[in-house]
């Protein structure tokens, strides 16, 4: 708990994924990807309960081995490619309803985000507090200024790629853009049932993740790049 609010932590984790197929339960440097975030969810300072939300069984005996808690199984139609992660969400939370057991505070840690620590996830929660926050979600600084970026014509011409009054910039004159990471969702769970889902209004607040924590695996070399950081440590 964290100033008397219970926290449930929900990890989202489909057994169907096309670009990276079962990526969820890839090894990676020695566990599978969700006991990642499994773990970093076991010790926080302030979660009281993980629970797994997945359609799959070979994740389901891959959470409950880490330690997590897999109490319903997802329907299909949710874990389809054009289910969202809202939908899990707003379903995980109103089934435990249903059962009687209900939380003040959700967590959503989606497990393709493995280099994120307890501490992240603490100091997210601990920045809710502080701010009187609906919901908090973390971002890190964009790799490259989106500054130097744009759509290509049809002849691929680069005369208007980069406008006027940025060509002749350096990148460290430019602005600091901020992207998020996909790793941390914390929102009060009133508001998410309200809501809809995840939201984003001005009672919603970033906290800043260093981007070297930010790697979210969506395709192989995310996943090589972090199991190389990983061997850094």
């Amino acid at each position: 708990m964290i100033d008397g609010k219970s926290v449930l932590a929900l990890i989202p984790a489909r057994g169907g994924s096309k670009r990276l197929p079962r990526k969820n339960i890839m090894d990676l440097a020695g566990k599978p990807l969700i006991a990642w975030t499994i773990e970093a969810a076991k010790n926080s300072s302030y979660i009281d309960e993980i629970i797994v939300s997945t359609d799959d069984i070979e994740i389901e005996s891959t959470a409950v081995h880490y330690g997590a808690n897999v109490p319903f199984k997802r329907p299909d139609n949710l874990a389809s490619d054009t289910a969202t992660s809202n939908d899990a969400i707003i379903h995980a939370i109103k089934i435990m309803l249903d059962r009687g057991v209900s939380y003040d505070l959700v967590v959503v840690l989606q497990p393709t985000s493995p280099l994120r620590e307890f501490h992240d996830i603490d100091s997210a929660l601990e920045l809710m507090e502080l701010k009187k926050a609906r919901g908090i979600v973390t971002v890190c600084e964009c790799e490259h200024s989106p500054l130097w970026s744009n759509t290509l014509p049809a002849d691929r011409g680069l005369g208007y790629f980069i406008r006027e009054g940025i060509k002749n910039k350096r990148s460290q004159d430019l602005p600091v853009y901020y992207r998020l990471n996909g790793s941390i969702y914390a929102y009060d769970v009133k508001s998410v049932l309200e809501e809809g889902g995840v939201f984003y209004d001005d009672t919603v607040f970033a906290h800043v993740m260093p981007t070297v924590r930010s790697v979210d695996i969506d395709v192989e070399l995310d996943f090589i790049v972090a199991a190389a950081i990983i061997g850094q440590k």
